[in-house]
C-alpha cells in the first residue's frame, strides 16, 4: 500500500514537472533560459484580472545581421526589444521602449512588416477599453489613436491586424462581437458614427459609415452572438477566417464580403484560429479542448485533435519542419500542376521550405510527399505539436511503400502526458499521391472518415454595385507608401480609461444564430467525435505554471509565453549555440552550431 501511494505521489511530481527540452523525430528542442524575455525586475506578474500577454515580431532589415524586434505587453505595460534569439542572452535592462498605460490594458498589438526598416516600424496596439493606438517604438513616438472617445466601440479589442499588403489599412476585432475597417489617414470624427446597410447573411451583417466626408471606420462587421475572439487572414490576403464565442468559425472573402463556409464547435466557443501556410486548411481550437481541422476547399472538419485537459488558447503552423519525401514515380498518377500547388506557401519565413521543394522538383522528376507541422498551447500549461499525415487528408489512397517510414517519432521517447491527438491542416483537395503526406505516427488513432457534403453556405447572389462598393474600401490604398503625418496630439502614457459616450448601435442587424447543438452535432457543421479521425500529438509537454498564450514558430527557435509574462525561446535542433557555457564564462554572446 505505502509502496504504490509513494509510486503514485512520484509519477504525479513527474506528471507536474516543468520540461526544459522535448524530442521530436527532426532532434532535440531546447529551452535556452538566458534567452527569456520578461519585465526587466523579472518578478513573476500577477495575472489575475489581466489581458493575456501577447508577443509581436517584426524584422526591420538590420544590417548588422540581428534585425528582429520583439514586442510584448504584460498587464499595464508594453515593452520592445531587440530580440537577439539563441544568438546571445536578452538584455532586459534596455529595452528599445517602454510604456505604462494608466486605465486600460494592452490586449493586442501587430507590426506592419511591409513599412518597416531600421528607423521606423509602425505598431498598432489595442486596448482594454476599446481604444487602438499606432505608435513608432523606434522613434518612441504616437502616430495616432483611434476611438478616443470610445464612440465606435466601447467593449475590450480581441485582435488587431493589418491588412496584408496595405500600409494604411487595418482591422479591429472587438469582444461585443463587431469588427471594424480602418484607415491610418483617415479621422474618427467627433461623433458616433451612422451605418447604412451593405451586406447581410447568415450569422453576420456588414455596415458602411455613413458620412459626408469619408472618416473611420470604412465598414463595420458584426459577425455571430458573443465575442469575435479572433480573426486571422488567408496568406494570400483574399479570405478572413473568424472564431467567436458563439462556437463559430466563419471564413468570408474579404473583399466581396461573402461567406464560404462555417463550422461548428463541439461545445463551447472558439478561441483561435490559424491558416495552413499554403491556404487550403484552417485549424481552430476553443473551450471543447480539442483542434480541428477544417478544410477550406471541402468546407468540411476532416480530423480532430485532443491532446489538452483545457481550453485551447493559440494554435500556430509551423513551415520550417515540413517534411519531404520521395515517391515511387510508378505511383503518382498526377499531373504537375497537382503537386506544383503544394509549392506555394504564403508566408515569406517558409522560403527555406520553398526552396527545398523547388529544389527537389527541379532535380527529380519523381514528385514529393509533405507533411505539415503545427502547434498548440492552452490554459493546461501544455505545448502540443502535431503532424497532419497523408491517412487523415486521402483516406482512401493507398500509401506509398517509400514514405511509410517518413514521421516515425524517437521510440524512445515517447510523448510524456500525451492524451489526445494528431490534428493538423494542409494539403491540397485533389486527392492524388503527389499531393499527400507522410504516413501516421506510430500511435496516429485514426477513423474512418463520414460521408459528409460540403458544410459551408455560399451565397450565390451578389449586387454588383454592392460589390464594387466592398471592394474598394478593402482595397484602398494597398501598395501606396503615403507618407503617414505623425499627430502628437495624445501623450505617450496617456490616460484612456473612463470616457463616457451618449452613442447607442441599434445597427446590429446580424442575423442570429440561435442553433441548438442538439441539432448540429451528427451534421457537417458539427461532426460527432466517431464521424472523423481522431488523432493523437506528437508531444505534449507541461512547460510553463501559468496558462500559456503565446506561440510561434520561427526559423531557428519557437517563442512561448505565459500569463506570468515570460516569453521563452526554444532552440531548434541543430541551432543550440553555446549560450550556456558562454555566459557562465562571462561571454558576451553565443555562436550557432
Amino acid at each position: 500500500m505505502l509502496l504504490s501511494k509513494m509510486a503514485a505521489e512520484g509519477g504525479g511530481k513527474e506528471m507536474n514537472e516543468i520540461k526544459t527540452q522535448f524530442t521530436t523525430r527532426e532532434g532535440l528542442y531546447k529551452l535556452l533560459s538566458h534567452s527569456e524575455y520578461s519585465r526587466p525586475n523579472r518578478v513573476p506578474f500577477n495575472s489575475q484580472g489581466s489581458n493575456p500577454v501577447r508577443v509581436s515580431f517584426v524584422n526591420v532589415n538590420d544590417q548588422s545581421g540581428n534585425g528582429d524586434r520583439l514586442c510584448f505587453n504584460v498587464g499595464r505595460e508594453l515593452y520592445f526589444y531587440i530580440y537577439k534569439g539563441v544568438r546571445k542572452a536578452a538584455d532586459l535592462s534596455k529595452p528599445i521602449d517602454k510604456r505604462i498605460y494608466k486605465g486600460t490594458q494592452p490586449t493586442c498589438h501587430d507590426f506592419n512588416h511591409l513599412t518597416a526598416t531600421a528607423e521606423s516600424v509602425s505598431l498598432l496596439v489595442g486596448f482594454s477599453a476599446g481604444q487602438v493606438q499606432l505608435i513608432d517604438p523606434i522613434k518612441k513616438e504616437t502616430s495616432k489613436l483611434f476611438n478616443e472617445e470610445r464612440l465606435i466601440d466601447k467593449s475590450r479589442v480581441t485582435c488587431v491586424k493589418w491588412v496584408p499588403g496595405s500600409e494604411s489599412l487595418f482591422l479591429v476585432a472587438h469582444s461585443s462581437g463587431n469588427m471594424y475597417l480602418y484607415n491610418v489617414e483617415h479621422t474618427c470624427g467627433t461623433t458616433a458614427p451612422h451605418y447604412q446597410l451593405l451586406k447581410q447573411g447568415e450569422g453576420f451583417a456588414v455596415h458602411t459609415c455613413k458620412s459626408k466626408s469619408t472618416r473611420n471606420p470604412l465598414l463595420k462587421w458584426t459577425v455571430g452572438e458573443g465575442a469575435l475572439n479572433e480573426f486571422a487572414f488567408s496568406p494570400d490576403g483574399k479570405f478572413l477566417a473568424c472564431v467567436s464565442q458563439d462556437g463559430f468559425l466563419r471564413v468570408f472573402n474579404f473583399d466581396s464580403v461573402e461567406l464560404h463556409g462555417t463550422m461548428k464547435s463541439y461545445f463551447g466557443g472558439l478561441l483561435c484560429v490559424c491558416w495552413s501556410p499554403d491556404g487550403k486548411y484552417i485549424v481552430i481550437g476553443g473551450e471543447d479542448d480539442l483542434v480541428t481541422v477544417w478544410s477550406f476547399v471541402d468546407c468540411r472538419v476532416i480530423a480532430r485533435g485532443h491532446g489538452h485537459k483545457s481550453w485551447v488558447s493559440v494554435v500556430a503552423f509551423d513551415p520550417y519542419t515540413t517534411s519531404v519525401e520521395e515517391s515511387d514515380p510508378m505511383e503518382f498518377s498526377g499531373s504537375d500542376e497537382d503537386f506544383q500547388d503544394l509549392l506555394h506557401f504564403g508566408r515569406d519565413r517558409a522560403n527555406s521550405t520553398q526552396s527545398r521543394l523547388s529544389k527537389r522538383n527541379s532535380t527529380d522528376s519523381r514528385p514529393v510527399s509533405v507533411t505539415y507541422r503545427f502547434g498548440s498551447v492552452g490554459q493546461d500549461t501544455q505545448l502540443c505539436l502535431w503532424d497532419l499525415t497523408e491517412d487523415i487528408l486521402f483516406p482512401h489512397q493507398p500509401l506509398s511503400r517509400a514514405r511509410t517510414h517518413t514521421n516515425v517519432m524517437n521510440a524512445t521517447s515517447p510523448p510524456a502526458g500525451s492524451g489526445g491527438t494528431n490534428s493538423g491542416s494542409n494539403g491540397n483537395s485533389i486527392t492524388t499521391p503527389g499531393n499527400s503526406v507522410p504516413p501516421p505516427l506510430p500511435r496516429s488513432n485514426s477513423l474512418p472518415h463520414s460521408a459528409v457534403s460540403n458544410a459551408g453556405s455560399k451565397s450565390s447572389v451578389m449586387d454588383g454595385a454592392i460589390a464594387a462598393g466592398v471592394s474598394k474600401f478593402a482595397t484602398l490604398s494597398l501598395h501606396d507608401r503615403k507618407e503617414r503625418h505623425h499627430e502628437k496630439d495624445h501623450k505617450r502614457n496617456h490616460s484612456m480609461g473612463h470616457i463616457s459616450s451618449k452613442s447607442s448601435d441599434k445597427l446590429n442587424l446580424v442575423t442570429k444564430t440561435k442553433t441548438d447543438p442538439a441539432k448540429t452535432l451528427g451534421t457537417p457543421l458539427c461532426p460527432r467525435m466517431e464521424d472523423v479521425p481522431l488523432l493523437e500529438p506528437l508531444i505534449c509537454k507541461k512547460i510553463a505554471h501559468e496558462r500559456l498564450t503565446v506561440l510561434i514558430f520561427l526559423e531557428d527557435c519557437i517563442v512561448t509565453a505565459c500569463q506570468e509574462g515570460f516569453i521563452c525561446t526554444w532552440a531548434r535542433p541543430g541551432k543550440v549555440g553555446l549560450l550556456s557555457s558562454q555566459n557562465q564564462a562571462n561571454s558576451p554572446s553565443g555562436t550557432v552550431v
